[in-house]
């Protein structure tokens, strides 16, 4: 056993080993994330089944028509697979912020990520059809994930130049860049907002509160690659993550390659945030709220937390989609208005009971 094992043991055992409970909890996040997509499929404001749809499938009657199959197939199984993604990815990416940032209110917004990839958006939905003409014409369908990705890695870019001096990356200076590069990038979208016309402020509006009504296979194809790396590369944080909760100094001194721990999770954060933003737009809290409830039952350790992060985030992102497609059905509403309703009490609790911790 390496001195950083024993370490991490000894304060885990302190803080009562969670390991049996976790475990338990991850199988049971995984069934609840497959019976969560399998209700999302089979309900909706149409009267297609995945029941029909099974039968059909496998004894070749016609339980269900063309036009149910495409509703099933076409619309609700993407936007179940890419809603469980988003989620996933933010949750993920809270974990490991903080985890990394040593504070249960960190965010991967923090680092300005959701913001740069808002404005990528409102750019290429205002001056689509005049100065970004060409580059929409160019990318087609694909101009405005493009745009909102681009936004998300330029601002990322600025952070680490603005925060990194001498190959080192200060964790305070990267918040309060994030802080500012933030609201330089809100100031920017709201100068756009100005200038929106009447369609383009209906698109604006819903795409700023978080929607996955767009999700398509296409999508769903273009994104995968970004989240998939980053989902293969945050498991291997664990470890570092686990030791620099006790510290910078103390995670350098037993081992740990720090500087290059948060140059990969602050890279990996941004591909998989940036991505999610993209084609979800703004849904906010997931990242906060999940890892943050996840750590009452089965404890910090990002062995754990981190995968079932992911299953819990993509599930609740999943009901909260089919919340909001059939609570007003045949309307529709935004996503991140029903993140914000749950997630914001959970924020302010979250808040105070640090409150004496964080010297707020």
């Amino acid at each position: 056993m390496t001195v950083l094992d024993a370490l991490s043991a000894d304060r885990f055992r302190r803080s009562g080993d969670r390991s049996e409970i976790a475990v338990m909890v991850i199988l049971a996040l995984a069934i609840a994330s497959a019976l969560a997509m399998l209700i999302s499929v089979g309900i909706g404001a149409s009267n297609a089944s995945l029941i029909d749809l099974a039968r059909g499938l496998f004894t070749g009657s016609d339980a269900l028509s063309a036009r149910d199959r495409i509703i099933i197939l076409d619309i609700r199984l993407p936007r179940a697979i890419m809603g469980f993604m988003v989620g996933a990815s933010l949750a993920v990416c809270g974990a490991a912020m903080q985890g990394l940032f040593r504070n249960p209110l960190a965010d991967p917004g923090l680092v300005g990520v959701s913001a740069g990839a808002g404005l990528g958006a409102v750019v290429m939905i205002v001056l689509g059809g005049s100065f970004a003409a060409p580059l929409y014409n160019l990318l087609g369908f694909y101009a405005l994930p493009a745009a909102a990705f681009a936004g998300g890695l330029v601002t990322t870019l600025l952070l680490y130049r603005i925060a990194t001096r001498h190959g080192q990356t200060s964790v305070a200076t990267m918040l309060l860049a994030g802080i500012a590069l933030s609201a330089l990038a809100g100031a920017a979208t709201g100068f756009l907002v100005y200038l929106a016309d009447d369609r383009q402020l209906r698109d604006l509006t819903f795409w700023s509160m978080g929607s996955l009504a767009g999700a398509t296979w296409t999508k769903i194809a273009a994104i995968s690659p970004i989240m998939l790396v980053a989902f293969a590369v945050l498991p291997f944080m664990a470890r570092g993550l686990n030791a620099i909760t006790l510290g910078e100094a103390t995670a350098y001194h037993i081992g740990i390659p720090v500087q290059r721990l948060k140059n990969i999770t602050i890279v990996a954060v941004a591909a998989a945030t940036g991505a999610g933003v993209a084609v979800s737009g703004g849904i906010g809290f997931v990242g906060i709220v999940v890892p943050h409830l996840l750590r009452l039952v089965i404890g910090p350790d990002h062995r754990y937390l981190l995968p079932a992060s992911a299953l819990l985030g993509g599930a609740l992102l999943v009901l909260a989609d089919l919340f909001a497609r059939t609570v007003v059905a045949p309307a529709e509403l935004p996503i991140g208005i029903i993140t914000a309703i749950a997630g914001g009490p959970f924020f302010l609790w979250i808040l105070l009971k640090n409150r004496s911790r964080l010297n707020l």
